[in-house]
């Protein structure tokens, strides 16, 4: 039987509850009632009166006339259990008929397969689910490999437990003791700073305007599980570091040119070349953080997390591609992975894309995100749960369904 909740009885199931995450949560439905969705609590209860499942449903029309509802990540269920999976299916098929509901759309947090070294796909014992909701009428939506999903199919988990600087890429490692050399500062804020994030994010494939992620970050905010992580220069400490590296490498550059006069081995002058191109680098580092050290203090990266059970979410993250030689980026992540190390278990870096080629267009961000060693997961998609089957077939023939969730 299903069974409307409070706000305050759906976040006290959902909490508690396996797939329990933050976008079925109350928080966030009131998000989207700022963004035209209407929402319900709805929970399911057995014949033994014990609440068993849950789920927020955002509902909306399109064209003003044909409703449709969405649970984000998916119903609060146990997908394996065959029984169960029926008779909620049912029951909530039951109730969208009355509310004139044409189709659910889900997306459960549910990982069919893990991905190793990029192409070797390990199956997990979650994939008896797709039976289970192909035979219960959910119609499996085409799989995509890029962003063209609601939320990402795609996403890279990393054990924050099992985190350290020691086991990432060279590249990654090089980058961030760089980032630190240049005078890189981190930020941490519990107060709505995201118009200072917001330059950095606002021309992302999905734009949202300034307003939207301030509401967002209020609403979990207001539950003490939003931070703002920002990074700016620290011009004083780039000068002395570049001073002091450059005359490191000038006594290494002397020793390298006496040991040429008296070998001029290809190896010894290739070791002279990269030393010399190695002083250009921090005298012209020197000259830039002169010039920069009395500019007014500004931030060249941020990022917006939310915390939720024992996880943390990056939202968004961006930089200042003017300053991308600062590999602000790489430092930023590695300090919100320290911040959170000894206190959560997990960090979602959001998502990634299932094509590993070098001529993906997502290709540097995939490498990016995967240069921290997380684990990648292959989560099992979107569904639609057809409610009225030929009002559902009118609105794809004519494309309100496919332009309702275009980005």
């Amino acid at each position: 039987m299903i069974i409307q909740l409070t706000a305050n009885e759906f976040d006290e199931f959902a909490s508690s509850h396996e797939l329990s995450n933050y976008h079925q949560s109350s928080s966030y439905a009131t998000l989207m009632s700022k963004y035209g969705y209407d929402h319900v609590y709805l929970g399911y209860k057995n014949h033994s009166g014990v609440l068993t499942g849950a789920t927020l449903l955002l509902t909306k029309k399109i064209k003003h006339v044909f409703k449709y509802a969405y649970a984000p990540k998916g119903f609060l269920i146990d997908y394996k259990n065959k029984a169960l999976v029926e008779h909620f299916t049912n029951a909530i098929k039951e109730y969208a008929q009355k509310n004139k509901i044409i189709f659910i759309k889900i997306n459960p947090e549910i990982p069919t397969y893990k991905i190793v070294n990029k192409k070797e796909k390990i199956e997990l014992d979650n994939t008896i689910v797709k039976e289970i909701l192909d035979r219960n009428g959910y119609i499996k939506l085409k799989d995509n490999i890029y962003f063209e999903s609601i939320l990402p199919r795609f996403n890279a988990i990393l054990d924050l437990k099992q985190y350290s600087k020691k086991t990432l890429t060279k590249t990654h490692k090089n980058k961030i003791n760089n980032a630190k050399r240049k005078g890189l500062e981190i930020e941490i804020s519990n107060k709505n700073k995201i118009k200072d994030v917001y330059p950095f994010i606002e021309k992302k494939k999905v734009r949202r305007n300034l307003m939207y992620y301030k509401n967002y970050f209020n609403l979990f905010n207001d539950i003490d599980s939003a931070d703002i992580f920002l990074v700016r220069i620290n011009y004083d400490e780039y000068l002395n570091n570049s001073k002091n590296i450059f005359e490191e490498e000038s006594e290494r550059n002397k020793k390298l040119t006496e040991r040429v006069f008296k070998n001029n081995s290809e190896e010894n002058i290739k070791k002279k070349m990269a030393s010399d191109n190695l002083l250009t680098t921090y005298k012209n580092d020197i000259i830039n953080a002169t010039y920069s050290i009395n500019s007014p203090e500004k931030y060249i990266a941020g990022a917006f997390c939310i915390r939720y059970q024992n996880h943390v979410h990056i939202v968004i993250s961006g930089f200042n591609e003017l300053y991308g030689s600062m590999n602000a980026n790489y430092f930023l992540h590695n300090e919100i992975f320290k911040y959170y190390k000894d206190k959560f278990d997990y960090i979602d870096l959001n998502g990634i894309t299932g094509d590993f080629s070098v001529t993906n267009p997502y290709y540097g961000l995939n490498e990016f995100k995967l240069g921290f060693n997380p684990n990648i997961y292959e989560f099992i998609g979107e569904y639609d749960l057809v409610i009225n089957e030929k009002i559902y077939n009118f609105m794809l023939s004519v494309g309100l369904i496919q332009n309702e969730f275009k980005k």
